[in-house]
């Protein structure tokens, strides 16, 4: 009888140690990061953005409210544990649905693609940030082909394509007016999906905004555009009960 106790004893002891050295282990799994990058961004609704202030994007004749998107990315520093994000860049695209009511709202669709340059290592980091900072309940996601992704941006204009435009292209211009062609338009203390810090989004409408891959191609012209540099970091999320 005592030996089964102290069997039993053994038994939990060993269980309990498990449990608290397996929680550790997953604890670990995912180390430190920080992000601070600029992304050129153009979707289907007219400028700005309506999403940021509304349950659902612009509506589309003979359509229903939809925002079909591309955002490209350039990583100016971060870190993913050991691993460092400086320079990586990556493209996504694809379409936010029409009804953000929800927490976290639903998405239709989203594709990554990663410049070849990207690191295994890189990408691992990159796409658990990306999901912190894009909360969205996506029905299909995934992550495509790689693609040079050519990224240029000043105040006048703001450049960015996938596979030399064969994948995908945003052209943005500067927001000037009739009597100030030269003005420029930037919205500040608005929060950048759920990145806690950005330096304002400089309102820049699209020439073009285009994805050309696979089955769900799109393209518009005219319609929303803007950059911004946000910030974003572990510690942001860890200070949340």
């Amino acid at each position: 009888m005592a030996s089964s106790r102290r069997a039993t004893l053994k038994s939990f002891i060993f269980i309990a140690l498990g449990t608290v050295v397996v929680g550790r282990l997953a604890t670990a799994a995912v180390p430190e990061w920080s992000m601070n990058g600029t992304v050129l961004e153009a979707c289907s609704c007219p400028a700005f953005c309506p999403c940021y202030f509304n349950p659902h994007p612009a509506e589309h004749a003979g359509h229903k409210s939809f925002c079909r998107f591309n955002m490209a990315h350039k990583i100016i520093s971060g870190h993913y544990g050991d691993v460092k994000l400086d320079g990586a860049k990556f493209w996504i695209a694809g379409d936010l649905g029409g009804d953000f009511t929800k927490v976290p709202p639903d998405a239709l669709w989203g594709q990554l693609h990663f410049d070849p340059s990207v690191t295994k290592e890189q990408r691992d980091g990159l796409q658990v940030i990306l999901k912190k900072l894009y909360q969205y309940r996506w029905k299909r996601w995934g992550v495509g082909k790689d693609g040079t992704v050519d990224w240029d941006f000043n105040e006048d204009k703001a450049v960015a394509k996938l596979d030399g435009g064969k994948g995908a292209e945003i052209v943005l211009k500067r927001n000037g007016t009739a009597l100030d062609p030269k003005a420029s338009t930037k919205i500040s203390n608005l929060v950048y999906e759920s990145a806690k810090r950005n330096d304002g989004f400089l309102i820049m409408p699209n020439e073009i905004e285009a994805y050309r891959i696979g089955a769900k191609k799109f393209e518009f012209k005219g319609t929303n555009g803007f950059v911004v540099t946000y910030d974003i970091a572990s510690k942001d999320f860890d200070a949340v009960k």
